[in-house]
């Protein structure tokens, strides 16, 4: 495990994008090879890489943001932070969450940024919201 992932368990800090139940990967994928030119590129390459807890450590409608920053070239600038997690998750169901999420980060990373998306968002933090719908779906709670 790198250095910035157990800092981020240990300091139970992270924070990023909404994912809506549809876009809740199952299977992690591998990190994009073409480079990314958007944000909306950059939303979904992080969102292919997002793999939440199994079915038995998740809290149906559990819900942590993650702030964090890049480099121009693609690494992550600095410590992820968690600035929300649900507050009725116990402790083993928030630890679960911060583990995928520091997970997909350390599978993400570097993204292969373009030059000019590399200079528009380096040092600029993202905020992002994973929303665990995956039980409240199945119980028919959901559209």
């Amino acid at each position: 495990m790198t250095s910035s992932v157990a800092t981020l368990l240990a300091a139970g800090a992270l924070a990023m994008v909404a994912l809506a139940p549809s876009a809740v990967a199952q299977t992690p994928t591998t990190p994009p090879k073409t480079p990314l030119n958007t944000l909306n590129d950059l939303g979904a390459a992080l969102r292919a890489c997002w793999v939440p807890p199994p079915s038995d450590q998740a809290r149906p409608g559990m819900q942590i943001t993650v702030m964090f920053s890049f480099k121009r070239n693609g690494e992550l600038f600095g410590q992820p932070r968690i600035t929300f997690e649900a507050a009725s998750a116990t402790d083993d169901e928030r630890l679960a969450y911060r583990t995928a999420v520091a997970e997909m980060l350390k599978r993400c990373s570097p993204l292969p940024f373009t030059e000019a998306l590399g200079n528009a968002v380096a040092g600029r933090p993202f905020t992002m919201r994973f929303i665990d719908n995956r039980k409240l779906k199945e119980a028919g709670n959901l559209p």
